[in-house]
């Protein structure tokens, strides 16, 4: 069996008039991640972590925002297009492990659900999809509300 691992991270303003989408849910919230998809960071780093893990290069290679037919793409859709590249290649997911940075709002209560969206588009238990958040005690970008920010781990296999 042939184990990678890959590493993803990404991140995107917050700004007024936006919608904000972490883990393929709609927080509510009086500012939203601006992107030229719909700029889901959890996402996004995810399948950073995934492409990367593969030897794939990354989503700016596979989604550029030059590229109209992205433009407000729902993130889950580009997460499919992803897991299919992998298949191509004999890849299956084992689990990633992914923590959002973010000041506010406090997203603890929305985890389970972003796990079992997660799951379900990767075909893996949801119990090998970990999903935590941080703060960054008010300091940086993200700490003064000005951004969002993500990580992720994720473990490919073929056998």
């Amino acid at each position: 069996m042939i184990f990678k691992v890959g590493f993803g991270y990404d991140v995107h303003q917050l700004k007024k008039g936006y919608e904000l989408t972490i883990g393929g849910l709609k927080i509510p919230f009086e500012k939203g991640s601006v992107g030229h998809s719909d700029a889901d960071v959890l996402i996004h780093a995810i399948m950073d972590a995934l492409l990367g893990a593969a030897g794939l290069r990354d989503i700016g290679y596979h989604f550029p925002d030059t590229d109209m037919q992205y433009k407000g793409a729902d993130s889950k859709e580009l997460l499919k297009h992803t897991l299919e590249l992998l298949k191509e290649k004999g890849f299956k997911v084992g689990n990633l492990d992914a923590t959002v940075s973010l000041q506010k709002p406090k997203i603890s209560d929305y985890i389970p659900k972003m796990q079992e969206v997660l799951s379900e588009i990767i075909q893996i238990p949801v119990e090998d999809v970990s999903v935590k958040a941080t703060t960054t005690e008010k300091l940086g970008f993200v700490g003064e509300g000005k951004g969002i920010a993500a990580h992720a781990v994720a473990l490919i296999y073929k056998s």
